[in-house]
């Protein structure tokens, strides 16, 4: 018999990415008790203060190395599970269950990362420095266009994770009938052109989709458009005839080399949609499409440990995958990212 033994693939971030903010949480999952997350392999503990500032440290304690997401919250910081060691929101040592007030404290401190809220989630900025922009699709959306949010996890390198998502030609097979349909591909144009934060796909021909979502919910478009904001922000986002504009968003988070948290949002403009109608009604398709991607990023991944090292083989119908390979690679996008025109059938 033969036995098959599975190793995870390691992959070293590069340094500069630790510089750039992350979402690691919708905000009302982080309430009373501290929520342990991980960014690019650093596990990192969540928690709000008193006044229900969020806050994030190094998911370990100094002394024995207890993780702090399995402690309390002591109201300006977080205490250990393990002894009670208490900590303040900045990572400083406050106090130490036992220890005689007339001693002094050991320097000791846990490293701390800036956390920021926006629009319904929580961004972390691994390094600490509280500077720098949000993704600017992240922040774009006109306030009160929410109409639905929420995260998951997809077991796949965040790099397979955002091409899924921004490659239409898997769709006439992942999700027949449901997004489009395998036979019905119509002649298109993607227009690819970088942006100062990432790049942007213009889809030209291809007025509607032949699956079941367009027929149910959609009107005739004006514009379909794949949007990327490093370091993990992508976007689809339709324009109608009548003025209406849907954007759905991923923010995609790297856990690990195979783990990818996704925060998926969807912005409404121009047209009627309140959220209990989106998630009553929409919601149960889009889950249906997000299982189905999800369930193939996971054979994906599973064959790639099993083939470690292979290079993958790409032709002009993979628009993004070099752009996002390259920036997550070397922490800029490549030097060869050019405006181009393809011909598709879509």
């Amino acid at each position: 018999m033969i036995e098959t033994v599975q190793h995870r693939v390691t992959y070293a971030w590069h340094p500069s990415h630790a510089a750039r903010w992350f979402a690691v949480s919708c905000s009302d999952r982080l309430r009373g008790a501290p929520l342990g997350v991980t960014v690019m392999d650093r596990p990192i503990a969540l928690a709000r203060t008193s006044d229900g500032r969020a806050f994030a440290l190094e998911d370990r304690c100094p002394h024995r190395h207890a993780p702090l997401s399995a402690g309390l919250v002591t109201g300006d910081g977080i205490a250990c599970p393990y002894h009670g060691w208490r900590f303040d929101a900045q990572g400083r040592l406050c106090a130490i269950p036992g220890m005689p007030a007339d001693c002094a404290l050991p320097q000791v401190r846990v490293r701390a990362a800036a956390v920021r809220e926006h629009d319904g989630l929580i961004w972390l900025r691994p390094d600490g420095n509280d500077e720098g922009e949000l993704p600017a699709m992240a922040r774009r959306n006109p306030p009160g266009s929410r109409r639905f949010l929420w995260q998951t996890r997809w077991r796949a390198h965040v790099v397979d994770a955002v091409e899924n998502f921004l490659d239409p030609m898997h769709t006439h097979w992942i999700h027949p009938g449901l997004v489009r349909r395998g036979g019905e591909r119509e002649p298109a144009v993607a227009h690819f052109q970088s942006t100062e934060a990432g790049f942007n796909v213009l889809y030209q021909g291809s007025p509607q989709q032949s699956g079941l979502l367009y027929r149910l919910f959609e009107s005739p478009r004006e514009s379909e458009r794949a949007l990327f904001d490093a370091p993990g922000s992508a976007q689809i986002e339709y324009r109608y005839v009548n003025g209406a504009i849907v954007r759905i968003s991923l923010h995609f988070t790297p856990c690990t080399s195979d783990r990818t948290a996704v925060f998926a949002t969807l912005h409404v403009e121009n047209r009627w949609a309140p959220a209990w109608l989106v998630r009553a009604v929409v919601w149960p398709f889009l889950k249906r499409v997000n299982d189905q991607d999800a369930r193939m990023l996971a054979l994906q991944a599973d064959n790639l440990q099993r083939f470690p090292g292979v290079r993958v083989a790409s032709t002009q119908l993979d628009l993004v995958r070099h752009w996002v390979e390259t920036f997550w690679a070397t922490g800029v996008a490549p030097e060869d990212a050019q405006a181009r025109e393809v011909r598709i059938l879509l």
